[in-house]
């Protein structure tokens, strides 16, 4: 069966026709709607790439709880890609695959072994994941065994070069929890785990960032991204991949619209090549495909607009606030810890050189702290072992209660669904 795009391939056609690639975070228990959701998405009349986001007991290998759920003909969150047999998967993917749309496997899991042997089995060469992203955030597995798994499944997709397939692999390191963790590490995490890959033998990988509390700082991450990536992987294939906003979500239809926009803006400005969306529903439920599809078309229009915009006037360069040179700290003390990037990966995050804010993964040191200041920027309330002293001042005592915990991460929301009830108020509907 074909595998239809090489994933990375198309990207950077795309990129190189000024084009911004979306992505919706879709993922369909039943066959049939799953199909009918990639169908949409490369029918949006925009520029797309597919996706097949896996259910969470796949995500830690809960298969016993999937069949279960098969048999009784329940719903899960997601595809079951392991449990569905190989042949329902591939008619699922007969004729949406094609030359001009890719599709990618996303999931979080830490063990990831059976999941990559599946979407390998099916026909997909695509997935998203790393042994720090897809390990601190989302559960207990030991940093040191997501990191074996992953070395694992990195040459299990680079076995399938064998067989004329390119696999990409997705970095989520700009992603860490979501939400409150300042740019400079994001950056950092982001490029180790791209560097990991490449070392484990794929030479087709995208790195992440997530939007966070304010576009300068963002654009200033992207551009340490792009520019560290530059040096680091520069035998690779490489793009940059941007996430609509992951913590709390406005409420309002307007407020999440346009945040979207404003994410797809960014995009553009900040030199991502793809950008994953997020729609009007993500703060009351899962998402439908029809709203999936309008948060597509708002996306790319935003993107091609915001294009148009900078062709007739030039963008002025965002101010450098030492997020690159916070970044590449970091990635300098992790590389010097050992010349295996596996065996350093581990050690950093035991002695801290990795650590991330309010993240209670057992092996996560918790002796870093993050703040939103006053103008929306995240910024260092506490660095712990951190290797950012001379760089960072934190200032003063750090306090966190449950009060500013919450003002943090309700901003974006507030922020937002704000500015929309202003709107309305001044712009009253006429009739």
């Amino acid at each position: 069966m074909s595998t239809g795009a090489d994933f990375g391939e198309f990207v950077r056609r795309a990129a190189g026709a000024g084009t911004l690639v979306v992505q919706p975070r879709m993922g369909i228990s039943d066959p049939a709607r799953m199909r009918a959701g990639l169908l949409a998405t490369r029918r949006a009349g925009v520029c797309t790439a597919g996706t097949i986001t896996l259910d969470s007991y796949t995500r830690v290998g809960d298969h016993g709880r999937v069949r279960a759920a098969l048999a009784d003909g329940d719903d899960l969150n997601g595809y079951p890609i392991v449990d569905h047999p190989v042949d329902v998967t591939r008619a699922v993917l007969d004729g949406v695959l094609a030359p001009d749309f890719a599709v990618q496997v996303r999931h979080g899991s830490g063990r990831p072994q059976r999941i990559v042997a599946a979407l390998l089995a099916a026909g997909l060469s695509a997935t998203e994941g790393g042994p720090l992203s897809y390990c601190l955030p989302y559960g207990r597995v030991p940093v040191a065994e997501s990191v074996r798994a992953w070395r694992e499944s990195a040459r299990l997709l680079g076995g399938a070069r064998a067989d004329g397939v390119r696999p990409h692999v997705e970095t989520f390191g700009g992603c860490m929890m979501g939400q409150l963790c300042p740019p400079s590490l994001l950056v950092a995490i982001s490029v180790l785990e791209g560097m990991f890959f490449a070392r484990n033998g794929l030479d087709s990988v995208s790195l992440s960032y997530a939007q966070q509390t304010n576009p300068d700082q963002d654009r200033e991450a992207l551009r340490a991204l792009r520019s560290l990536a530059a040096e680091l992987l520069s035998d690779v294939d490489w793009h940059v991949v941007l996430y609509t906003y992951m913590g709390v979500f406005p409420r309002t239809p307007g407020g999440a619209t346009d945040l979207l926009a404003q994410a797809a803006r960014l995009g553009v400005r900040g030199g991502a090549a793809r950008l994953i969306v997020k729609t009007v529903a993500e703060a009351h439920r899962i998402p439908t495909i029809d709203e999936n599809v309008t948060a597509l078309r708002v996306a790319g229009h935003a993107a091609a607009r915001e294009r148009a915009a900078i062709a007739m006037t030039p963008q002025a360069d965002c101010p450098d606030t030492g997020i690159a040179a916070e970044a590449r700290a970091i990635v300098t003390a992790v590389l010097d810890l050992h010349p295996s990037l596996d065996t350093a990966l581990v050690r950093a995050v035991h002695a801290g050189l990795l650590d991330v804010p309010f993240c209670l993964h057992p092996d996560n040191p918790g002796r870093t702290g993050a703040t939103v200041d006053a103008d929306g920027r995240l910024r260092w309330t506490r660095i712990g072992d951190l290797p950012l002293r001379g760089l960072v001042t934190t200032g003063g005592r750090d306090v966190t209660t449950a009060a500013s915990l919450l003002r943090s991460l309700s901003y974006v929301e507030r922020r937002w669904d704000d500015e929309t009830m202003e709107r309305a108020v001044r712009e009253p509907a006429r009739g």
